[in-house]
């Protein structure tokens, strides 16, 4: 099991904020912009990051670093609730999203 408070204390001293996410199976968030940089770690489930076109699917504990103005999606692939840790770096901001649709 990967370990949210030493995944939380690494990113806090890289300065990144660090949050829980939780997404049902089959639920999708397309077409995301953020002004600042996001790393996300999946803790367990079967997770799809979409980076400017680009498909990556991250094991647990794997960091993926998506960087500011990049379009994204993210994806739950997998038959049960996923659960990933997200976070902002530097001055955090609200997703925009640049199509339809929403998170």
């Amino acid at each position: 099991m990967t370990d949210r408070q030493q995944i939380a204390a690494d990113w806090a001293a890289r300065g990144f904020s660090c949050d829980l996410w939780t997404d049902p199976p089959g639920q999708r968030w397309e077409d995301f912009t953020h002004a600042t940089d996001e790393l996300v770690t999946v803790l367990e489930g079967d997770m799809e990051f979409e980076v400017q076109g680009q498909m990556h699917h991250p094991q647990p504990g794997e960091e993926l670093l998506i960087p500011a103005g990049a379009v994204h999606a993210v994806r739950n692939i997998g038959s049960m609730t996923a659960h990933w840790l997200y976070g902002y770096g530097g001055r955090q901001e609200s997703a925009r999203k640049v199509r339809a649709g929403s998170r």
